[in-house]
């Protein structure tokens, strides 16, 4: 059996490869791949060879912290870096699945141009922000051309009636609830 694995991608070697995808389906280019936190999911977006694109808080010289990477500190930032990394790297034990959930509300970009507008934010950085601007917001932007999060719609109705009649999180999350 032959591996190819991308060498930019950081720590590529074929064992990890085979660990990170042993009993599931391959990942294609421009697949979201939800990473299940506890208390969130990370999202990112498959690219090539093993390797995902994503969001992480930047450190104090503005680099990602690979230790960071898709932590719940993120959510203290206002700022994140776009990554290239290993899905691996990025799980840090977690589980994950291809989760294209909007395929059947938006009409995914084609790939070539997905990959295109992914590759194109790799090491920028980029404003964020839980509500308005997360990690779900950033993939569902770079697959459907829609920057939206299903989690703060979910998080939003779970805070109670008030936000919702005042249209808060319709409006911030781009969802649509009716």
């Amino acid at each position: 059996m032959f591996l190819f694995v991308n060498p930019t991608c950081s720590h590529s070697h074929p064992q990890a490869a085979l660990y990170c995808f042993f009993g599931k389906p391959r990942p294609r280019p421009g697949d979201l791949i939800e990473i299940f936190r506890i208390g969130y999911e990370h999202w990112a977006i498959y690219v090539e060879d093993d390797c995902v694109v994503h969001l992480a808080p930047p450190s104090k010289d503005g680099e990602a912290s690979e230790f960071e990477a898709g932590s719940i500190t993120s959510v203290f930032s206002n700022r994140a870096v776009v990554k290239y990394s290993r899905l691996e790297d990025v799980l840090h034990g977690c589980s994950w699945k291809i989760n294209n959930k909007l395929d059947g509300t938006y009409l995914p970009l084609p790939v070539d141009k997905i990959i295109q507008r992914t590759k194109k934010m790799i090491n920028k950085i980029v404003q964020y922000s839980l509500i308005e601007g997360n990690c779900e917001h950033f993939v569902n932007d770079l697959r459907y051309g829609v920057a939206r999060s299903q989690q703060v719609w979910y998080l939003c109705s779970d805070a109670g009636f008030l936000l919702n009649f005042l249209g808060a999180c319709d409006s911030i999350s781009g969802w649509n609830s009716g």
